[in-house]
Order: structure tokens, then sequence, then C-alpha cells
């Protein structure tokens, strides 16, 4: 039977009568093929493969393995034409909620971006580089080092991939405004009030000598690697405005501050020749300032939840997008996706990344049908505007608890349709992960890792950037559960979450970490049955109308059931951090399960 390589390409057709698994190879540079385009024929004549670049003819050899791999490789005949819809397409996985990743884990990353065709790799950084005049805001947090980001680079380098340094800048500052030598850097030392919790400073106010500060951090890294890109993130300074800043914003407006700001971070890495990336969400509210993005800027367009989901939660005036609401969230923004600043940007004649999200985080166990619809959006949307990068996200929000591997099949994905939409779209998951990711002989890992990214969608309660199964075991008083899953509903999931223990049980994954895979999801179904207990106790709970129990109003003995499973949950995860990443942050991210911890303890006390 033909091979059908992944990524899928654009173009095949088959003939019979194939080549000699011997037979020489002969290339040519064809200048006319697009960038990263080849033509690969086999036959009985032979092999043939015209190729635009360097990456053309690393992609064209990589398919030619795929077929050679196959029982008919002899018998067939094939010819691909083949080149991507987007020049760079980019994953950036998040180190700085807590979990760092070991050499190994980035290695078997680059295994699979190598794969699936990535050009870039970013590694989103806060406060997990070892700078050099910061010890006290990364001591404890087991960094990465000038040698690992040389390290690294060498390894991206040697598989077709970039590393591009990637530094915040303005929000999310938090791990260095915590110190007392940096408090006064902060909008807002004292820290400020979203969804009526206080939280702590982690916005920079925007001077001249903060500019200086982050630009600096960024430099740091940035000189460790070879590539002239960056990215320089700047998002969601929340208490810009509210603090030191208020008066030039009330005189100016907030678009302009920060745009200003923005502007001054960008200036000298655009004066050195370097392609500067930054987070869009400024044009959200203030298109006008779309004008002002400088030659060499990329603003990056992102959104994390698919169109689906999204007219679900906010079409029909939901407890959850009132939430939101609350929060600051632009929901007329969101509801369009990103179509809307997608089209603004390409009208301005901006060019522009899409960023969409692998959908791990705040999930456990993956939310694969949401991260499937926020991709296929963001590569439509992208195509049509004439997006020149596609920069898929894997974040790390309340301490990274989800494993490396629920991003497996996002990250596949991802790679196959910002390579060619249509030719993907409809990409066989399962199929990829055993076949080229876990080497299944079983066929069964793939399937679980599918099965499980649903799970989310089948307890009935649609939430935006979450699982219930995550908001059960990491309550946020700023965004609470809006309803409680039906007990059929819970009684599906543990159906499903029994089925996929046991194909656990029975798969063969051969890849390098084939049984830490294993591992690392018997440990994510087990949290997760943990989390439908805590639910099904708070739905035991007689509420009043309308209100959702916390887990503090859970009976007494039920309570101390579920306090004693606890500790060899919180074991278990450790072991399965450590196979996979540094010690530091371990324990700061343990502690994201304290609040319910507390409650379940308050409540066993009542």
């Amino acid at each position: 039977m033909p091979v059908t390589p992944f990524p899928a390409p654009r173009s095949l057709t088959t003939t019979p009568g194939g080549a000699a698994l011997d037979a020489p190879v002969h290339v040519t540079a064809d200048p006319d093929l697009p960038p990263q385009g080849y033509r690969l024929r086999t036959g009985p004549e032979g092999v043939t493969v015209d190729h635009r670049d360097a990456l053309g003819l690393r992609y064209a050899l990589g398919t030619l393995d795929q077929l050679r791999a196959g029982h008919d490789y002899t018998a067939t005949g094939y010819d691909i034409s083949d080149h991507p819809d987007f020049p760079v397409r980019g994953f950036l996985l998040d180190i700085s909620r807590d979990r760092v990743p070991t050499r190994r884990t980035l290695a078997r990353w680059i295994e699979i971006l190598a794969l699936a065709r990535f050009t870039q790799l970013e590694l989103y950084g806060e406060h997990t580089y070892a700078f050099r005049d910061h010890r006290d805001v990364w001591q404890d947090a087991s960094p990465l080092t000038a040698d690992d980001l040389r390290w690294l680079d060498a390894r991206c380098a040697a598989a077709g991939i970039e590393l591009v340094a990637n530094q915040n800048t303005f929000g999310h500052m938090e791990r260095f405004l915590r110190h007392p030598r940096h408090a006064h850097r902060a909008e807002n030392p004292e820290g400020f009030e979203r969804g009526g919790v206080h939280r702590p400073p982690s916005t920079l106010e925007p001077t001249d000598d903060n500019a200086a500060f982050a630009t600096a951090l960024v430099a740091e890294a940035a000189r460790e690697v070879r590539s002239r890109r960056l990215n320089i993130g700047a998002d969601e300074p929340f208490e810009l405005g509210r603090g030191r800043s208020a008066e030039r914003v009330a005189e100016q407006g907030v678009g302009e501050v920060y745009f200003s700001f923005v502007t001054r971070l960008m200036a000298p890495w655009l004066e050195a020749g370097y392609t500067v990336e930054f987070w869009a969400d400024v044009f959200a509210g203030h298109p006008e300032l779309m004008d002002r993005v400088p030659p060499g800027a990329v603003p990056v367009v992102w959104q994390y939840d698919g169109p689906r989901l999204l007219s679900e939660v906010i079409d029909g005036d939901t407890p959850e997008a009132r939430t939101w609401q609350r929060l600051g969230a632009d929901l007329d923004n969101l509801r369009e996706g990103f179509r809307s600043r997608g089209k603004l940007l390409s009208e301005a004649g901006v060019p522009f990344w899409v960023a969409p999200g692998a959908s791990n985080w705040n999930s456990l166990l993956g939310r694969i049908d949401n991260a499937v619809d926020n991709m296929l959006d963001a590569a439509e949307t992208g195509r049509e505007n004439a997006a020149q990068g596609f920069l898929l996200t894997s974040w790390g929000d309340h301490g990274h608890w989800d494993a490396p591997s629920v991003a497996y099949g996002p990250v596949v994905f991802g790679g196959a349709v910002s390579w060619s939409l249509e030719a993907n779209r409809d990409l066989d998951i399962a199929a990829v992960l055993d076949d080229h990711v876990l080497l299944d002989e079983a066929r069964l890992t793939g399937g679980v890792l599918m099965r499980l990214g649903r799970v989310h969608r089948d307890l009935g309660v649609p939430l935006l950037n979450a699982s219930p199964i995550a908001r059960a075991l990491f309550p946020d008083p700023a965004v609470p559960l809006p309803a409680l899953p039906a007990p059929e509903a819970l009684d599906r999931v543990a159906v499903t979450l029994a089925a996929c223990r046991d194909d656990l049980a029975a798969a063969d994954p051969a890849a390098a970490d084939g049984d830490l895979v294993r591992r690392e999801l018997h440990h994510a179904v087990a949290l997760a049955q943990f989390a439908l207990d805590v639910l099904r106790a708070r739905a035991a709970v007689t509420a009043d109308a309308g209100s959702v129990p916390d887990a503090d109003a859970i009976d007494p003995a039920t309570a101390r059931r579920l306090l004693r499973r606890i500790e060899p949950l919180l074991a278990e995860q450790r072991a399965c951090w450590l196979l996979r990443s540094r010690p530091g942050g371990l324990d700061d991210s343990i502690r994201e399960l304290d609040r319910l911890r507390h409650q379940l303890t308050a409540a066993a006390h009542a």
C-alpha cells in the first residue's frame, strides 16, 4: 500500500514500479521552486530531488526516508511536489511557569519539531535564565545557562531549526518585582486588584530606566544564539495606568503609553538589524497604532480558544463569559478569533504572525478538539491575510502540571497545518503519534492521548482557557467553576479514564521516552480521577440555587478520604516531573494544590 508521508504533501501521485532501496539520489537545486519547496520522484529509473534551498532538500530527504520505510517502496513510484503555506513555523515552550526542561527533554522536543517541519523554537522566559547580575531572582529556579543556550542552538541548527531568544519585558515580571531591589521598577509596588483578588506587582513602570533594564535582560540571552530574530513579549501589562503611569495615561491614553514603551524596547534591536516579535494585544483596542509599527517589528496575534468554544461560551451569555468580562477580557474581540486583528493588520500593510495554542495548560489532559479548532482558525486566517509566521504556543499556567506528552498531538497537528493546511486539516493525529512519534506497534498510546484530550468536553461545562478538571484541582476565586458537571457526565468520564488506563497498560511505545509517556499519562489519569471525585463531593452538597459549592463545603468524612489521597499523588507528580524537568520550580508548582488542600482540610474539621 502506498505511503502517505507526514506531513501530507500538497501533491502526491503514484505509479506502478518503484526505485531500488539503494538507488542513487540525483539532487538538483531549482531556484524556480517556492522557498523550502521540493519535488521528489522515485521509480525504476531511480530517485530525483529538485529543491529550492537547504530546508527544501532536508524535507525532501526526510520524505524519502518515510517512503523507503514502506513495504511497497520498490513496487511503487512516487511523484511529490511540496512547499509550505507559512515561511516561519514556530513553537513556543513556556519554561517560566516553574517547569524548566532538562537537556534530554529539549532534545526530544527538537526531534518532534524537526519531524513536524517547524523552523523555529522559542523558550518563553521570565526568570529562568541565569542572568549575570540577578542570582537572587533565579537561584531557586534551576535556570538555563549560557552554555545550555549554546548547546541548544547547536542542536537546533543541526535539525534545521532556528533558536530564537524570548524574554518578556513589560508584563509578567512578578519574579523580578517581588525582590526588594527591583520593587521600585513596578507600576504598582503594592500590587493590584484583578477579578476581586489581590495580585502581586507584575508590570514594569514604562520608564527609560526600565526599558534599559529589560533590554539588558534580552541581550544576555540573545548573544548566546545565532538568530537575528528575537521576541520581547510585552504582553498583559495589567496595571498600566493604574499606578505610577496614571497621569501619563490620563493625558495620552493607555494605547499611546503602552506602544511608546514597546517602541523603546524594540528600537536598539531594530537598529542592529534584528527582526523583533511582540504580542499584538494593543491593536485590539487601539487599531490606530498599527500605522506606527516600525519596519522589522512583527506583531504576533494570539488567540487560545477556538471559534466553536468561543461561540458556545460567549453567544450564550454564560456565567463563564461574564467572569472573563469582569477580568477585563474583550469578548467581542475574542469572539472574532484571529480574523478581526488579522484583517486589520493585513489591510494596514503590517507583516504579522498568528499564534494559536496547544491547549495543554490548565487542563492536565489537554483539550485537543479546542487546540485543533484554534489552529485551523489561525492557519485559515493567516493564509487569507498573508501572515508570514505561525507560532504554536504551549503555556504552563498554574505550575505546568500537564506532562510534556500532552502537547505532542497539538504539536504534530500544528506543524502539519502550518506546512500545508488543505493537505493536513483532516490529519489522523493518533496515527501520526503512534507511527512517527511514539512508535507504538500496539497503536494505543496515540488514541489514549486523543481520548484524554476530549474529556473536558464530555464533562459538559464549557470553559475558556481551562478544563473543569484543572479548575477543580486549582481553584481560583477570580475564575470560579461556573457549574458542576452532571452526575451522568462524571460517570461517562470515569469510564473513559478507566479505559485509557487499561489501554496504557497494553500499549508498547518504543520511542526513547515511551515508558515515561506511559507513566506520566497513568499519573495524569489518576489526577483526573481524583478531580472527578472532588467534583462529585462538591455536587453532593446541597447549595443555594444558582451557586456552586467550594471544596470546603464537602462533608467531613469525604474530605478526609480525599485528603489521604493527596500525598501519594504528589509523590508521583514529583517523580514524573524530575524525569523530564529540572528540580527548581517543583516546590512552587506543587504549592498550586495548596488552595484545594486547605479547603479540604477546613471541610474535614468542620
